[in-house]
């Protein structure tokens, strides 16, 4: 052999040595590349796990939040409906009496303007609790409702279940019932 031809044998094998090496340093690298990659996609899958998580936290505590309000909203109507109760509650006993001296006055004969200042002064009173929220429950004849009636006796003249004589009148405040009507009922 020639020492061109050596030559030439010896460039030949450091190119094949150099193409070796970089495909090695290109295997190297096309494997850190992957590991890399897998790494940063982890990160990705971690990161975009966390938003979710915390877009879900946001919208429950939006919707506790909403929850509450509202039911701090019906909470404090109710109690403004209601503040009354027993203040209109007491007020019966003086429509009860207002009541009782109208009828003893008429039955005993008293002048026109006595009765007829009883009749206004009660009409007022009565009027005024209307316009709060209190109704009468005057149910002569109708159906018994335990809800809004109190059955304190049997009528024997008077179909089942219908109300035939009212002892007291009942009251409600908003529909619900502060005095129930006590009455006597057909058995």
């Amino acid at each position: 052999m020639s020492n061109q031809e050596t030559a030439d044998n010896v460039e030949a094998t450091i190119e094949e040595n150099n193409a070796e090496v970089t495909v090695e340093d290109n295997e190297e690298k096309t494997n850190a590349e992957p590991s890399e990659v897998e790494q940063l996609q982890a990160k990705i899958n971690e990161l975009e796990s966390t938003v979710k998580q915390a877009k879900e936290g946001l919208a429950r505590a939006n919707a506790d939040s909403y929850n509450a309000q509202k039911r701090m909203e019906q909470e404090t109507s109710k109690a403004k409906k209601f503040a009354l109760q027993k203040f209109a509650k007491e007020l019966l006993d003086v429509v009860d009496n207002f009541e009782r001296a109208i009828a003893s006055a008429e039955q005993s004969g008293a002048e026109g303007a006595v009765v007829e200042g009883l009749h206004l002064t009660h009409k007022s009173l009565v009027s005024v609790l209307t316009k709060n929220g209190v109704e009468v429950v005057n149910p002569l004849n109708e159906k018994f409702n335990p809800d809004y009636h109190e059955a304190v006796g049997i009528c024997p003249d008077v179909e089942h279940d219908i109300v035939g004589v009212v002892l007291q009148k009942g009251y409600t405040l908003h529909g619900r019932s502060i005095r129930p009507a006590m009455v006597q009922v057909g058995a």
